[in-house]
């Protein structure tokens, strides 16, 4: 699978331990950056993440910030992207599963390393069920009017 991954300063060493361990996987990673300790604004990186996803150059994106709000937030204002804040598996498995999610954020400052690997292989391994899903996954990039009011 080709995988772009992202983070901002305070997620730089669970990016890099997340980068390996994929690559090690089999999986296809790219590292959008950051790559050094400088501070950087967690938007930025999560705008790159969100193009390369969306674009298709990636299968799926994990975007990793301090909290993972942040980055997740950003990630999401790109209408074709769907992206799960999550803390545990079951809630990437079900990101995948109902929601069609196609990028995962993770807290760093949140989450270890072994619990970040169980829910990325979650996410991964996951397919989307589709069936009555896809109504309500559609409406996330495409909000009708009367949605909205």
């Amino acid at each position: 699978m080709r995988i772009a991954i992202a983070s901002d300063h305070a997620a730089l060493a669970l990016k890099a331990a997340l980068y390996e361990w994929l690559l090690e996987e089999g999986h296809q990673v790219a590292d959008l950056g950051p790559h050094d300790g400088d501070s950087v604004d967690y938007p930025d990186y999560g705008y790159q993440l969100a193009g390369v996803v969306a674009d298709g150059t990636a299968d799926r994106g994990i975007a990793l910030c301090g909290s993972g709000i942040g980055i997740s937030i950003s990630v999401n204002r790109h209408p074709a992207c769907r992206c799960a804040l999550v803390g545990e598996p079951l809630s990437a498995t079900l990101a995948r599963e109902h929601n069609d999610a196609n990028v995962l954020a993770l807290g760093a400052r949140l989450i270890g390393l072994d619990m970040a690997k169980a829910c990325v292989s979650a996410f991964l391994q996951t397919e989307f069920a589709g069936g009555r899903h896809q109504r309500r996954v559609d409406k996330l990039s495409h909000p009708s009017a009367e949605a909205r009011s």
